[in-house]
């Protein structure tokens, strides 16, 4: 943040920092070695978050949220950068999607999520299609009163202990693409649903990512989200949002690492001097501090577009995305090797933090999905 700031503004960082440091920080260590996160401790902490008033930060005001500007939620994702990913579920991001509900869905559906009574999960990746929505096979057929569901998810977020699971199927593949998805709500329970595995990752542990099947899984029309044939579009909706949600950790996670190479840089001594007197440091340290400011600087841009309904924030969110995602794992590298071989220990949260921001250029739209999009819409200009 600068100067100019509105005060609002770095009041609520303020907020959100003293609660990543004094009720999220203490947990991440031991989160991180066992790769397992105490439910009673999370429900904790998002009853905490309902009490500051910042618990579902991203939903507006008519479906029960804050009705946080989109720059203000990106103050909230960049201070979460800060944490684990398991720990930041505390503040409820919920599935943009989930402003798609029904008056019948709000009693069953949105609200006991907002009380946090009951967790989501959204699943959308499969086998054989991650970022190709054409290649999806999950698909429902109609049925008495419903749809009959089967096929496969994986690489799905915080999935096994979810009460409900927002599904993308395809409902109708001769449709073209648009009209060819449905987004259906499974409970958790349901005959025909099933976790089959966990799998292992190189970070985010603690946050598990699982494998669903669906076999012949029956999923009553009230547990329609939108309209047939609309899942495309709720996709959509909100998925630049989420890329710039996920540029926004990046940065969180980079300013981090910037904070706490600092002291080292001061104190630490070699050859008779400051570490950070040392001309290799201090060109590492100044590629950071550019990067992170490039980075930011860009999320700001793209907020202020989402807040004015501009329809350049989708290029912004990707332009954020690619960016802030890439530059987290440089600075990452840069500040590991600052510290060295304390820097590859456990000890200190640099490599925690090294192996959990690889997997942003990856998730919500790899890398190269959003070199696509800026290519393309750089040709079409003019």
């Amino acid at each position: 943040m600068s100067e100019g700031d509105p005060i609002e503004y770095r009041m609520l960082q303020e907020t959100v920092r003293r609660f990543v440091k004094e009720k999220l920080a203490p947990h991440e260590a031991k989160i991180d070695e066992d790769d397992e996160v105490d439910l009673q401790l999370i429900d904790g902490l998002k009853r905490q978050a309902i009490d500051l008033g910042v618990f579902a930060y991203n939903l507006p005001a008519q479906f029960g949220g804050p009705g946080l500007s989109v720059q203000e939620q990106c103050i909230i994702d960049e201070e979460l950068g800060r944490s684990s990913m398991p720990l930041a579920e505390a503040l409820g991001h919920l599935p943009g999607s989930l402003r798609f509900v029904s008056n019948a869905q709000r009693p069953w559906l949105l609200e006991p999520l907002l009380r946090a009574e009951k967790t989501v999960a959204y699943a959308l990746t499969e086998p054989s299609a991650g970022s190709d929505l054409s290649a999806i096979h999950t698909s429902a057929v109609r049925g008495e009163g419903g749809w009959v569901l089967s096929g496969t998810k994986h690489f799905i977020s915080a999935a096994e202990h979810a009460d409900f699971l927002i599904v993308l199927v395809a409902t109708d593949k001769s449709a073209p693409l648009k009209a060819r998805f449905t987004t259906l709500v499974v409970e958790r329970g349901s005959p025909g649903f099933k976790v089959l595995r966990r799998f292992r990752k190189m970070g985010w542990r603690g946050h598990p990512l699982s494998e669903l099947a669906f076999e012949d899984c029956f999923v009553p029309d009230s547990h329609v989200l939108g309209e047939v044939g609309q899942g495309f579009d709720i996709m959509m909706a909100t998925i630049n949002n989420d890329r710039l949600m996920v540029a926004c950790r990046c940065v969180g996670i980079a300013q981090a690492l910037y904070d706490l190479v600092l002291p080292h840089l001061r104190q630490r001594k070699a050859f008779g001097k400051a570490l950070g007197d040392h001309q290799a440091m201090q060109f590492m340290l100044a590629d950071c501090d550019v990067e992170i400011d490039a980075a930011r600087l860009l999320n700001q841009k793209a907020a202020r577009l989402a807040d004015a309904g501009h329809p350049d924030f989708r290029i912004a969110a990707s332009r954020a995305k690619l960016f802030a995602s890439e530059m987290g794992g440089r600075v990452a590298d840069r500040v590991m090797q600052m510290f060295g071989g304390s820097g590859y220990m456990a000890d200190l949260p640099v490599e925690r933090f090294y192996r959990d921001v690889r997997a942003f250029r990856i998730g919500e739209g790899t890398s190269e999905m959003q070199r696509l999009q800026i290519a393309r819409h750089a040709l079409s200009k003019g």
